[in-house]
């Protein structure tokens, strides 16, 4: 305390770095932080933003000092704005891929998936369990595969998807509407995100009829980013990355016990 009171330089110093923070703060637009409709990991409840990759995306922003304006929009409209030249805008939880990279910039990576799995309609159920591996399952010309149509399962999925000699049955719909469509028997088997089917199950009574499994060679799941319009600064961009540095990297999904997943596995 003596020595501030007889050099006041450094307490002058502090508070002039102090305000120079707050006013840049002040002066930095708000940022428009976009999401889709993904239950449990950012949702709406009864107009009510929730979810847990939401809310770590908030602290994220919070501990980067950038104010935001959350704005829940379908997926293709997300990446329509990044192609048309949004500004100060962002949307998160999302795959790393070539051609996002091409209209946006990444963050470092917020989270890291559990491996798909593949949900199973009651009435293909004997005929799935009669293959030991996802190469073999998409490769039964009587099975039908649901895709969720303009989304992205990772690079190797959807180049399995794409070389898959399944019947395919494509809609552009989220991925609960897709679960209800294969409860009953409108297509055999898709693949689904753990935490997605986890959600559903437990809020979805119809879905008691499908059957979730894991196969020994699905790819490892992926890393989930921020992206960002292009006019987003390097100095933002790199506040950004520290905050996710700052809290806790790129987190791993948690979907269920061990006993749990164990249920799900091949015999």
């Amino acid at each position: 305390m003596l020595t501030a009171l007889n050099n006041p330089r450094p307490a002058m110093l502090a508070v002039f770095m102090l305000l120079g923070g707050s006013v840049a703060a002040a002066a930095s637009p708000t940022i428009t932080v976009s999401w889709r409709d993904k239950p449990p990991y950012h949702y709406l409840d009864n107009g009510v933003p929730k979810g847990f990759l939401l809310e770590r995306t908030q602290a994220i922003f919070a501990a980067a000092g950038i104010a935001t304006r959350l704005a829940p929009e379908p997926q293709k409209r997300i990446w329509a704005n990044f192609s048309h030249g949004a500004t100060n805008y962002c949307s998160f939880s999302w795959y790393r891929l070539p051609e996002r990279e091409a209209v946006g910039q990444y963050t470092l990576p917020i989270s890291i998936d559990p491996p798909h799995s593949v949900l199973v309609s009651g009435a293909a159920l004997a005929r799935v369990k009669t293959h030991a591996t996802l190469a073999a399952l998409l490769a039964d010309q009587e099975l039908t595969l649901g895709v969720v149509d303009g989304v992205s399962y990772g690079p190797e999925l959807d180049a399995m998807i794409a070389h898959s000699a399944n019947q395919m049955m494509r809609r552009t719909v989220d991925t609960t509407s897709m679960m209800r469509m294969l409860s009953v028997g409108r297509a055999s088997i898709m693949l689904v995100d753990r935490e997605d089917w986890e959600y559903v199950h437990r809020h979805e009574p119809i879905l008691q009829s499908t059957t979730r499994l894991d196969f020994p060679d699905m790819p490892p799941g992926l890393k989930r980013y921020i992206v960002c319009s292009r006019d987003i600064s390097p100095l933002v961009m790199d506040k950004i990355n520290q905050a996710i540095t700052a809290t806790g990297g790129a987190v791993r999904s948690s979907h269920g016990t061990e006993e749990e997943r164990k249920a799900h596995q091949r015999p």
